[in-house]
């Protein structure tokens, strides 16, 4: 087991609508039924996804063109997941290291709420 920190960002809070839409196909895939949102954390480094522990929900699968890896974690103790889609065609480098420096961590509660969180608390993750 490897364990991550990073620090507590905001963003846009577009996962909220993908993980209500496709909700059947990430319980599916992970067991987990997802509160609609993610804890966005900024690693201090890159970090790629072990290969061998990724869970792989393909766009195939649910009528979309884009994929998403799936990396089951432990955080504040609960079972959740790292969702990380593929980057599109058209991104750039810089999409890329963002994406690489960043996870999106799901699980069954608002973990903002529940852990009083705010930008730049430090959160530690578990990888399973």
């Amino acid at each position: 087991m490897s364990v991550l920190r990073g620090m507590v960002f905001s963003g846009c809070g577009d996962y909220a609508q993908w993980i209500t839409k496709y909700q059947e196909y990430y319980r599916a895939k992970t067991g987990l039924t997802l509160f609609p949102g993610t804890l966005n954390l900024r690693l201090p480094r890159p970090y790629e996804l072990p290969p061998a522990k990724v869970l792989r929900l393909e766009g195939h699968e649910y009528g979309s063109r884009v994929s998403v890896s799936i990396l089951p974690v432990r955080i504040f103790g609960r079972p959740g997941v790292i969702l990380r889609p593929d980057l599109p065609p058209w991104a750039t480098a810089a999409d890329a290291d963002e994406r690489l420096s960043t996870i999106e961590v799901a699980t069954d509660i608002k973990l903002r709420e529940t852990y009083g969180l705010q930008d730049g608390d430090e959160v530690e993750v578990t990888v399973l």
